[in-house]
């Protein structure tokens, strides 16, 4: 049961975690502006309203390539766990 069905099993989850990272990441804004923690989220709506150009770019950047990252571990789990997918 373990070896084929949990496999099978665990793919949507795997997926849709990794498609609700990038929505956590986008919420932090949210909940660090409202809620006055110091972070990256709270850096961006400061740097937003002082116009700090490049500051937006570093942050946005940082962001970015979280989201990339999480996606691209998330990829690597799934052909480990999916045998289909993986290349011939």
């Amino acid at each position: 049961m373990f070896t084929y069905a949990a496999r099978n099993a665990l793919l949507p989850n795997i997926t849709a975690f990794g498609m609700a990272l990038g929505f956590v990441l986008g919420g932090q804004i949210i909940v660090e502006t409202v809620f006055s923690y110091p972070g990256l989220g709270y850096q961006l709506t400061k740097a937003v309203s002082n116009l700090d150009y490049p500051l937006m770019q570093g942050l946005f950047l940082m962001i970015t390539l979280a989201v990339l990252g999480a996606n691209l571990i998330i990829d690597l789990l799934y052909v480990r766990l999916d045998p289909r997918v993986r290349a011939r």
